[in-house]
């Protein structure tokens, strides 16, 4: 007579686990924080040590004075404070990072249910407060000691009309103004392929998003430039397109939700980097498509198995 294991649902179970996950998106990003310390120095390893600090320690606070149970050995804050700091520029004072991981995780994350019930990605919505709220500090560009433009801005203003190679070596290798984990595209493309190759993220966001950019920026261009290779290399994007808009909780859950969420982030990004009067626009595009992403499940959501067209509607 054979044994049957009784258990509730799901039947079908994955080995994987959140402190896996998180674990390949550290690794992933080990190369372009690595990379920002080397083009940054001392400085940009310290805002790295507190926003990481910071962030475990606001998560283990809240849960404690919550009586919740403490959940800090998952390393999801720990992605969350790395993300923040490799989306500051190396010049913000170390307060920044502080007050940034108290907004991202007691304000973004934990007042909404914690890991998986947060709406927008944290990390994004920390960047976004501390913009609004100390904007000279957090567009402030520093390289090798010397203050200076990112290329974004120089395109915006026209001072790049037609980027050399010397320009995509520049952008390839990381030597440029910028945030400190968003300069070196080798960097976040090997970490992006890293995660693609462990399955941690789809390939359907991340490379939806960064043809729609290119396809846009190729057509419309800035007053008549069209570099579309140097707008993909260049900027946010690669970091917004691999670990930021492909976060489990802010985006979504269907094949064709997240194609349309690449294409949305792609059209806002374009639009703002083209169009507004701010040179970047990854953030705010992949907040503001996180906003969309319920009703973006709700009409891509499959058809449940064997029910008639209204018990599919009524589901």
């Amino acid at each position: 007579m054979s044994n049957f294991v009784v258990s509730a649902t799901p039947h079908v179970r994955s080995k994987d686990s959140i402190q896996g996950i998180m674990r390949d998106v550290i690794i992933a990003l080990v190369p372009a924080t690595v990379m920002g310390i080397v083009y940054f120095g001392l400085r940009a390893l310290v805002l790295v040590a507190i926003s990481i600090a910071s962030a475990v320690f606001f998560e283990f606070l809240y849960q404690k004075l919550t009586k919740q149970r403490v959940t800090i050995d998952d390393l999801s804050a720990v992605v969350t404070g790395l993300l923040l700091a490799l989306n500051m520029p190396a010049s913000a004072p170390f307060w920044m990072p502080i007050v940034g991981s108290a907004f991202a995780i007691i304000i973004a994350k934990q007042l909404f249910g914690g890991l998986g019930q947060n709406f927008i990605n944290p990390a994004l919505a920390a960047r976004a407060f501390l913009l609004a709220s100390y904007p000279t500090a957090m567009t402030t560009w520093t390289l090798d000691g010397v203050t200076t433009a990112t290329p974004l801005a120089l395109l915006k203003s026209g001072d790049i009309v037609s980027p050399t190679m010397n320009d995509y070596m520049a952008a390839l290798t990381g030597h440029i103004g910028g945030c400190i984990g968003e300069t070196c595209a080798i960097a976040l493309i090997i970490g992006g392929l890293y995660l693609l190759y462990r399955k941690v993220i789809s390939w359907r966001i991340p490379v939806v998003y960064i043809v729609t950019v290119v396809i846009l920026t190729g057509a419309i261009g800035r007053n008549g430039v069209r570099v579309p290779l140097y707008e993909v290399l260049v900027g946010g994007l690669l970091l917004g397109a691999f670990f930021m808009a492909t976060d489990y909780a802010s985006s979504p859950v269907t094949a064709k939700g997240q194609i349309i969420m690449g294409i949305g982030c792609g059209l806002l990004t374009s639009l703002i980097r083209i169009y507004g009067g701010y040179p970047e626009g990854v953030s705010y595009s992949i907040l503001i498509m996180n906003l969309c992403v319920p009703l973006i499940d709700r009409f891509t959501k499959g058809r449940i198995f064997g029910a008639r067209p209204k018990e599919a509607k009524k589901a």
